[in-house]
């Protein structure tokens, strides 16, 4: 599991990678927590458990990311670690996730501010299996 920063003119974007789309939607959760702060004073002291929806695999990873957006703008919760409990894909396509987040309250005093990420989006996306290595793009809004 691993990610690395892309470098796009006025935006921010991670690539991801796994040996499974569910260790790649790690990667893309941990990267993503990395843009906002960095991940080395961050405490696993409480968990979260999120959960999302999308009718396709893009759709489910844009689903995902902003849903960990919105506890961070919404509660102050800044994740260090992502264990993704559950995840099934459909036929059609059509897939849902559960996940815990480890992390804590970001603190100020303590966290250093990265960017202020508002959303994950679907310009420039891209979730493909090639060579049995899951690799996703994606691109905030910030």
């Amino acid at each position: 599991m691993s990610y690395e920063t892309l470098d796009i003119s006025g935006d921010a974007g991670i690539r991801a990678m796994g040996g499974s789309i569910r260790e790649a939607f790690e990667a893309a959760a941990t990267g993503m927590y990395s843009l906002i702060t960095d991940l080395g004073c961050v405490r696993e002291d409480r968990t979260i458990e999120v959960s999302a929806a999308g009718e396709s695999p893009e759709g489910l990873l844009v689903r995902f990311l902003n849903e960990l957006v919105f506890h961070f703008d919404a509660y102050g919760f800044v994740g260090k670690r992502v264990d993704i409990k559950q995840l099934e894909m459909e036929n059609t396509g059509r897939g849902r996730l559960k996940a815990d987040v480890h992390g804590e309250q970001f603190d100020p005093a303590r966290h250093s501010r990265g960017l202020l990420i508002k959303a994950a989006t679907y310009h420039g996306l891209l979730v493909e299996k090639k060579d049995g290595l899951w690799s996703l793009d994606v691109i905030f809004d910030i």
